[in-house]
C-alpha cells in the first residue's frame, strides 16, 4: 500500500534498536526522511547508515538522552520542522509495590509521561500551522490491563494516555492526529530483561523462561519489530487521518479484554 508520506520528515525517539528501529525502518521504506535519537552514539550511527543504504532517505542522528531537558533541546534543534513524531523511551524496571519510593515514580513519570508531553508541546504548534501532522506514542499493553510487576510503567503510561485522550481531540480539526501503540511482548532487549526476571524468580533457564512467557500469548510467539513498525507507519500515513486518540494493541491477543 502506498502510504502517501514520501518526503515527509519524522523524529523517531529511542530508535537505534528495538521497537523504535522497527518504526524508523518502516517510515524510511515509505520514503520518509528521519531524525533518529538514542543514547548510544555507536549503535545509533550503525542504524542510520543501514537505513540510508537500504532506503536512500536522509537520516540525521542525535545521540542524547531524550528524557533529559538538555537532550530534548538538542534533538529538537536538529529536528527542525517535523511532520511526524514517534515518541519512545525504555520502560521502568519491574518489581513489587513495596520496592518503589517517590523518586522511582518521578523517574518513571519523567521518562514515560512527561517526556512525550514535552515533545508534543514543542512540535504540535508547527504541525498545526502547516495543517498536517502525525504523532504516535509507544506505550504498553499495561495501559489496557495492568501488569502487577510493572507498577511504575502502569502508572506513568496511563497518565500519558489520559493526556493524549484530551489533546488528540483538540488538534484533530487541524489535520493532526495523535494515537498510541500498545506493544505486548516483542522480540527486543526488553523481552530479554523480563525473561531474566522470570528465570531468576522461577530458577529456570533463559530458554525455559522464554517458553513460559510465550505460553501466555495466544499467538504463541513474540511480536517482531517489523510488524510493529508497519503498524506505526500506517498510523503516520495519509490513510489514518480519521483515527484519533486511539490505543492500538499489538500483543498477540495476550490482553484478555472484550473492548
Amino acid at each position: 500500500m502506498e502510504l502517501g508520506i514520501s518526503g515527509k520528515r519524522a523524529l523517531v525517539c529511542a530508535s537505534s534498536k528495538g521497537l523504535g528501529r522497527g518504526c524508523a525502518e518502516a517510515l524510511a521504506e515509505a520514503g520518509v526522511d528521519l531524525v533518529l535519537n538514542a543514547r548510544g552514539a555507536e549503535a545509533l550511527e550503525a542504524t542510520a547508515e543501514a537505513i540510508r543504504a537500504r532506503h536512500g532517505v536522509a537520516v540525521t542522528t542525535v545521540a542524547a538522552d531524550i528524557t533529559e531537558e538538555d537532550g530534548r533541546a538538542r534533538v529538537l534543534e536538529a529536528a527542525g520542522d517535523l511532520d511526524i513524531l514517534v515518541t519512545n523511551a525504555g520502560g521502568p524496571p519491574p518489581g513489587l509495590w513495596s520496592d518503589w519510593g517517590r523518586e522511582d515514580f518521578i523517574k518513571a513519570l519523567d521518562a514515560n509521561m512527561l517526556t512525550p508531553i514535552a515533545l508534543m508541546t514543542a512540535i504540535l504548534p508547527g504541525m498545526i500551522d502547516r495543517g498536517w501532522g502525525r504523532v504516535v506514542n509507544i506505550t504498553s499493553q499495561s495501559v489496557k490491563a495492568p501488569i502487577p510487576q510493572l507498577g511504575l510503567s502502569n502508572a506513568a503510561r496511563t497518565g500519558l494516555t489520559g493526556y493524549v485522550a484530551g489533546t488528540a481531540r483538540q488538534v484533530a480539526g487541524k489535520g493532526v492526529t495523535i494515537n498510541n501503540l500498545l506493544p505486548g511482548s516483542h522480540d527486543t532487549d526488553r523481552a530479554v530483561a523480563l525473561e531474566r526476571g522470570v528465570a531468576k524468580a522461577q530458577d529456570v533457564s533463559m530458554e525455559e523462561a522464554r517458553k513460559i512467557r510465550c505460553s501466555s500469548i495466544p499467538s504463541g510467539r513474540y511480536g517482531t519489530i517489523e510488524e510493529f513498525g508497519a503498524t506505526c507507519a500506517f498510523l503516520c500515513s495519509q490513510h489514518a487521518g480519521f483515527i484519533v486518540g486511539q490505543n492500538i494493541l499489538l500483543d498477540g491477543g495476550q490482553t484478555n479484554a472484550t473492548i
